[in-house]
């Protein structure tokens, strides 16, 4: 009894670690997010018209590496890590 329940301690202490690292990328990704995206995104990632910048609410780390490595308009943003990238989509992910 006591293995089962220290096997359910240690898989609940997992979880908890994975929610606040989640939580960590969403974080950092944010403040990439206000330094390199939001001038021309919006604050918001819903996108600015006004200049033909579309919304990049839910990308993932696919749409955003595609964009950085195709668009001229990106130039800025190509010096984003893998791990800024990866942080960047984790915040994109909880707009609505």
């Amino acid at each position: 009894m006591k293995k089962v329940i220290s096997g359910i301690a240690i898989v609940a202490m997992l979880c908890l670690v994975g929610s606040v690292s989640r939580a960590d990328d969403a974080a950092n990704g944010k403040k990439t997010f206000k330094a390199k995206c939001a001038g021309c995104h919006g604050p918001d990632a819903a996108g600015k018209p006004a200049v033909k910048s579309p919304s990049i609410k839910g990308k993932t780390v696919e749409d955003i590496k595609k964009v950085i490595s195709t668009s001229p308009k990106h130039a800025g943003t190509k010096s984003l890590t893998d791990d800024q990238v990866k942080e960047l989509a984790a915040y994109l992910a909880t707009l609505k």
